[in-house]
């Protein structure tokens, strides 16, 4: 296995590239900044995956940016949803760390969590299941962040059709791996978006998992040396079947039943 040694410039970055998700495209129409998202004024990480702050952020040492917005966000089941991600919420232009440093690599995720009201601020004892994650693809060795940066700080997934009409929080997540070989050191930025999906089917009732509890400091995906050339890597949290669902994005052209085929894509 090639190991490859961490350069100076990866250390430095990993020191302040912070990163915050602040805006959702609903079939490609800009809902607007901050609209429908509970987002901190600090683009931090949160290292502790038992804290009650790797639900949604906002918890404790990330407060959220004031006031919270209270609205919800109507998304037709089977859209396709666009995450933006910056740097800062106040971005400025030019920065060569927008919408994250470059050595901040890793997986990106989403969950669903159905709630009575989107707009409630507590969000422990929630269920949640997973609609969406890219990782690493092998044969080049590059990752979701990657692809992120690439385009430009969106991410481009699709919203279940077969699920269950009503309100959600969406939560959307970076791990970056770039100081995790011991633990704690991924860094986790994630934040929940409010929405309330319409014509959803309800023919199928997905799997879920606890935040925390979801995941673990010893999960591979989580501790781990990216420093040297992957054969494998594991996403944290196993992705459980539910229906098919396509994401666009140019790198795939097809689908197979029963697999995960490719980044953003997984046949349900």
């Amino acid at each position: 296995m090639k190991v490859v040694s961490l350069t100076a410039a990866a250390l430095a970055g990993s020191a302040s590239a912070h990163t915050i998700f602040q805006k959702l495209y609903v079939n490609g129409v800009d809902q607007g900044q901050l609209t429908g998202i509970r987002a901190p004024d600090y683009d931090g990480p949160i290292t502790d995956v038992t804290s009650n702050d790797i639900i949604c952020n906002g918890a404790g040492i990330n407060p959220y940016h004031q006031p919270v917005s209270q609205a919800v966000i109507d998304v037709p089941a089977g859209a396709t949803v666009t995450a933006e991600w910056h740097h800062t919420l106040d971005q400025q232009p030019n920065d060569p760390t927008d919408p994250i440093d470059a050595s901040h690599k890793g997986p990106i995720i989403s969950y669903l969590a159905k709630v009575q009201d989107a707009t409630d601020m507590d969000v422990t004892g929630l269920q949640w299941f997973k609609i969406y994650e890219d990782g690493l693809t092998v044969s080049d060795q590059t990752w979701a962040v990657d692809r992120l940066i690439a385009n430009k700080g969106k991410v481009t997934f699709q919203i279940p059709s077969c699920i269950e009409s009503g309100q959600y929080l969406l939560r959307h997540e970076i791990i970056a791996l770039h100081a995790a070989s011991s633990y704690p050191g991924a860094q986790f930025y994630m934040e929940c978006a409010q929405i309330n999906i319409t014509g959803g089917s309800g023919s199928k009732s997905p799997a879920t998992v606890p935040f925390p509890g979801a995941y673990h400091g010893t999960d591979p995906g989580i501790k781990i040396n990216i420093y040297q050339t992957l054969n494998n890597y594991t996403i944290p949290d196993e992705f459980h079947a539910l229906c098919e669902v396509r994401v666009a994005t140019d790198v795939l052209s097809c689908i197979v039943l029963g697999v995960f085929v490719g980044p953003g894509v997984f046949s349900y």
